[in-house]
């Protein structure tokens, strides 16, 4: 039997507290990822959560919980982003002061959006640890709360609201994916979800390359990561939080993780068909279902937590997501090096409907005869069948292709 201090009654309580100040976000049915894995797939859209992201919940619900003497002396924190906001944001509904550490390079938006919500913001680090550090050197120095992003029954407890909203809105569910970082999010939909609904299933997803949480299961205790590495920021954490590792270890029903491909492929069907801007942690919940199609059972609540991603990354990220996709296509092709070689090409090119992005010649190449010439192109396709016709087409001209 577990012995952590949350319950329902304590998440019912904080569903009460959170009303009015936290949105029920909606949930949205997806007919293409529906009939993606043969079954209902709705979508639990806390990218439209105020401030962007879940945690709102977790820290409005952590720092209503300090007595008035804590709240005199502030609050503290360190993010990158989501948490930054959340605990900005609660902390001025809440009417305590707040300061909130973030890396050196944290994305413009991010820190605007950090100051609009009223906090103080002090830039120190060049990672968020980094930040940690400092934000918890400042707390010992001056009597303000550190309000870690996970590892806090209130934060877990807070989170948990997503849990009770999803059992309301579809209790119909059968099984209920969550973007996995320290593990907050979904050690709360488990608590909440687990003992109304010990049917439904609560697996975790990870990104393949910030994956803490599949050794840390499989040691029975959290271990740390040496390395990792993700455009999922939301989700790039090397250690599992003790509190929420009790959570899940206990009640989850497994971690999931994904490719950075599939990630990005994700992001890219969340703006096309979803129609909605979701980050890539967020977007972890659909890469698992376009990675594993057959591996879940439906009804199934993906649960798209935040959905605050920097321009920039966003740039990046979907170009990654259209060649993941076959939508680009590189290649290079040996022509005669004589006048119209190019232009020749180019045609064989219109009539297949490729468009041209980027060409460069390549001449000092020991494989070329005298009179030859390669040039790499850069192509924009429909998509895979479509990048095999071309290069099918191409060869047939008369053309040697490499990729």
């Amino acid at each position: 039997m577990h012995s952590w201090p949350i319950t329902i009654d304590d998440v019912r309580g904080a569903q009460k507290m959170l009303a009015g100040v936290a949105r029920v976000t909606p949930m949205e049915g997806s007919r293409h990822l529906s009939a993606l894995i043969g079954s209902p797939v709705h979508l639990k859209c806390e990218n439209l959560q105020r401030t962007g992201s879940f945690k709102l919940r977790g820290a409005y619900v952590r720092i209503a919980g300090l007595s008035p003497v804590q709240r005199a002396g502030g609050v503290v924190a360190a993010s990158a982003g989501n948490h930054a906001q959340g605990v900005a944001l609660a902390a001025s509904l809440l009417g305590v002061r707040s300061t909130v550490f973030m890396p050196v390079a944290a994305p413009l938006p991010k820190v605007a959006a950090t100051r609009e919500y009223g906090a103080e913001v002090r830039l120190h680090g060049a990672t968020v640890d980094e930040a940690l550090l400092a934000a918890q050197r400042y707390s010992e120095a001056t009597g303000a709360v550190f309000i870690h992003p996970f590892d806090h029954w209130d934060v877990v407890t807070g989170q948990a609201t997503v849990g009770l909203e999803i059992l309301e809105q579809c209790p119909e569910v059968r099984t209920i994916l969550v973007g996995v970082g320290g593990g907050g999010l979904l050690a709360g939909i488990a608590a909440a979800v687990k003992p109304l609904r010990p049917d439904v299933r609560v697996i975790g997803v990870q990104a393949a390359g910030a994956a803490a949480y599949p050794p840390s299961l499989a040691a029975g205790r959290p271990v740390s990561l040496e390395h990792f590495a993700t455009m999922a920021d939301g989700i790039m954490v090397g250690r599992p939080g003790d509190i929420p590792f009790e959570v899940v270890n206990t009640l989850a029903d497994g971690v999931r993780t994904v490719s950075e491909d599939s990630l990005s492929r994700a992001l890219l069907l969340g703006l096309e068909r979803l129609k909605l801007v979701v980050e890539p942690a967020g977007a972890s919940p659909v890469a698992a279902l376009l990675e594993h199609p057959d591996a879940f059972e439906g009804p199934v609540v993906a649960v798209l937590s935040g959905g605050n991603i920097d321009p920039q990354l966003m740039q990046r990220v979907l170009r990654h997501g259209l060649a993941a996709a076959g939508r680009y296509l590189s290649l290079r092709v040996r022509l005669a090096d004589k006048p119209g070689s190019l232009a020749d090409l180019l045609g064989v090119l219109t009539r297949l409907d490729a468009n041209v992005l980027d060409v460069a010649h390549v001449r000092i190449d020991p494989r070329l005869g005298l009179a030859e010439v390669e040039v790499d192109l850069h192509l924009e396709t429909k998509g895979p069948e479509h990048c095999a016709a071309v290069v099918g087409e191409l060869r047939d001209a008369g053309y040697v292709v490499s990729r």
